[in-house]
């Protein structure tokens, strides 16, 4: 297969490169390596609501989320913090009203983060984009990319003129080969990057009534016992079902071994924090990013503590010179690790593309 651009990762960052790309009448194709686009952006149909079981917000001041949820018609709404919170000791005594809304003022989409996946989606050539299709191996120089990619298990040779890896660092680092090899210093900056969100786990539960907003509650929660340290409002914009959500705090290893266990004392958890009425969810469902190969690597089973300061090292950015780009939100200077930071690195990798294109023309 031939192509102008190979984007490789189709997150937010590569569908929305696509986008781009497509709308300046360029030839390009998109792998992605799992079943389905998204990359760590999830939606899940529950009782016939949608819930995220990946980001969920946005903030303001972030233009260019807004401006997509904008184009697609996708209502915005903000994060429900209406009542008092609960904390939890590491005892399991609960304490009313103390604490703040850490996301109140953030905004969430209507039908959730996917629905912008699925309209990214639909702007692109069905044959323009592929699944199931991993990148195991780049041979690189100016103008000239040849990609070996495994499709379902079917090697899939693919030339470019440039190539864009929208997945993270980490991942490149440790599933493909380069030809020539990379430098090492290059290999270790991409390795030193952590992934955004992918020792996380999301246990969510979903209820047809909401029992928290009914007693005054809003739904925030901080507990030092968990398993949930940390548990917010996971509701539609209108109407039910309702939904809370919670961050794990359980380590990755510990979280894969006892999955079941960690469910149950969940649920226990909720009961003890908002009572009663909690004891049979709809749906209790654990997401943990970290035993998703295509997203994380051991390296991100230990939780970053705080936010790391993104963006690509000047070994890593000298790649470009070779039509070699790097485009995961961890690329990212400004908004890195966002979902803003997602569309920074499409934008920024699309203007380098464009710059390259000129010159060679």
């Amino acid at each position: 297969m031939q192509t102008d651009v190979l984007i490789v990762g189709g997150g937010l960052s590569g569908l929305a490169l696509a986008d781009r790309l497509t709308s300046q009448g360029k030839a390009f194709l998109l792998v992605e390596a799992q079943d389905r686009f998204g990359g760590r952006i999830l939606t899940n149909e529950l009782s016939g609501g949608k819930f995220d079981l990946g980001p969920a917000w946005f903030w303001p001041g972030q233009p260019r989320m807004a401006a997509l949820a904008q184009r697609f018609d996708i209502p915005v709404f903000d994060q429900f913090s209406t009542g008092d919170l609960i904390y939890q000791d590491q005892s399991g005594a609960v304490q009313r009203g103390r604490g703040y809304a850490s996301m109140e003022g953030s905004l969430r989409l209507a039908g959730g983060m996917g629905g912008l996946i699925d309209a990214l989606e639909r702007t692109l050539e069905p044959s323009k984009i592929l699944t199931n299709t991993r990148l195991r191996s780049v041979g690189y120089s100016v103008g000239e990319i040849t990609a070996q990619l495994d499709q379902n298990g079917t090697p899939l040779s693919v030339q470019a003129q440039q190539i864009v890896l929208a997945v993270p660092p980490r991942v490149i680092a440790e599933t493909v080969s380069f030809e020539p090899a990379l430098e090492a210093a290059q290999v270790q900056a991409l390795k030193t990057v952590p992934t955004w969100m992918a020792g996380q786990a999301k246990i969510i539960a979903v209820y047809d009534d909401p029992h928290w907003r009914n007693a005054g509650l809003s739904g925030d929660a901080m507990s030092h016992r968990g398993p949930m340290v940390e548990i917010h409002d996971a509701s539609p914009m209108t109407g039910g079902p309702y939904a809370l959500f919670g961050f794990v705090g359980v380590p990755a290893d510990a979280r894969i071994a006892h999955k079941e266990e960690i469910l149950h004392l969940a649920q226990a958890q909720l009961m003890a924090m908002f009572g009663a009425e909690m004891a049979k969810p709809n749906h209790l469902i654990l997401q943990d990013w970290a035993t998703v190969p295509q997203i994380a690597r051991p390296q991100d089973h230990q939780p970053v503590r705080q936010h790391p300061i993104y963006g690509l090292s000047a070994g890593l950015q000298a790649l470009s010179a070779h039509c070699l780009h790097f485009g995961s939100t961890e690329t990212a200077p400004e908004f890195g690790g966002f979902l803003e930071g997602a569309l920074e690195a499409a934008e920024r990798v699309c203007q380098r593309i464009n710059a390259l294109t000129a010159t060679s023309a």
